[in-house]
C-alpha cells in the first residue's frame, strides 16, 4: 500500500514513485519502549503523591505524563512517515515529521547489507535493513518490515548491488 505523504514537494516527493511504507507494528515497539522508560517513573510519582499526600507531586508527574503523549504522538506520525522504494539504480528511503530526510543509495555503492531482530522485533515479527555504502561509510536503515520483506529486500539489494558493481 502507497504512502500518501505529500510533504516537502518534489524535493522529498519525487513524481512516479510508489512508496513502500513500514510495518505499523513499528509504532507498536516503539510505544512499549517509550512506556518502559516513561512508565516507572510516572507510575512511582502517582505513588508518592497518593502515598504522602502531598499534592505538589502531581506536577512533574503530570509533565511526564504529557510529555510522554506527545513523543508517543510523534513515534505514530513517523512510522507513517517512514517508506522506501526501489527504482533499477537505486533505493529511496524517506522519513521524518518535522525534519524531512530522502536517502538515496546507488545499488552499485552498497558494501553490506545487514538484516537484524532484536527481542522485541522477534516477538513482534519486524526487522531491520541495513545498508552501509562507500561513500565515507554512509551507513542507511529501513526498520520495522516484516521478515520477509526484510528478506527480499536484502536479497534484492545484494543480487542488484553485484550487478551494478560489474558494471563498473
Amino acid at each position: 500500500m502507497p504512502i500518501p505523504i505529500n510533504r516537502g514537494g518534489p524535493l522529498f516527493n519525487p513524481p512516479g514513485i510508489t512508496w513502500n511504507p513500514v510495518s505499523p507494528k513499528l509504532a507498536t515497539a516503539r510505544l512499549i519502549v517509550l512506556a518502559i522508560c516513561f512508565g516507572p517513573f510516572i507510575v512511582a510519582g502517582v505513588v508518592a503523591a497518593l502515598a504522602t499526600g502531598i499534592g505538589w507531586i502531581y506536577l512533574p508527574t503530570a509533565l511526564l505524563l504529557v510529555i510522554a503523549l506527545w513523543l508517543a504522538w510523534l513515534i505514530v506520525r513517523g512510522v507513517k512517515a517512514t517508506g522506501y522504494a526501489e527504482q533499477a539504480d537505486d533505493l529511496l528511503i524517506r522519513g521524518g515529521i518535522m525534519f524531512l530526510r530522502l536517502s538515496l543509495v546507488p545499488y552499485g555503492r552498497l558494501q553490506f547489507v545487514d538484516v537484524t531482530m532484536g527481542p522485541l522485533d522477534r516477538a513482534l515479527k519486524l526487522a531491520k535493513v541495513t545498508m552501509r555504502t562507500a561513500a565515507a561509510g554512509l551507513t542507511v536503515t529501513v526498520p520495522g518490515l516484516p521478515p520477509e520483506e526484510a528478506a527480499h529486500l536484502r536479497d534484492q539489494l545484494a543480487s542488484l548491488g553485484q550487478v551494478q558493481q560489474a558494471g563498473l
